[in-house]
């Protein structure tokens, strides 16, 4: 019994790592495609509409890394 929670652990840590990598990753693209900074857009500037995008694309890459973890 041990031996698979700490298989399962194990397995869980390393796809929370590979998740939370390519989120970072794909903020970073985001970034660097988009010819404006997002940050300033949506902290600064208070553009909904960006923080709009920017959670469906982050709820839409969550959707896409725990499905990969099922």
């Amino acid at each position: 019994m041990q031996n698979t929670l700490l298989g399962d652990m194990t397995a869980t840590l390393i796809y929370a790592v590979l998740g939370t990598a390519i989120f970072i990753a794909v903020i970073f693209l985001i970034e660097t495609i988009t010819k404006f900074s997002i940050k300033k857009q949506v902290v600064e500037d208070g553009n909904i509409a960006v923080a709009i995008v920017l959670a469906a694309v982050i709820a839409s890459l969550g959707m896409i890394i725990s499905s990969a973890i099922h």
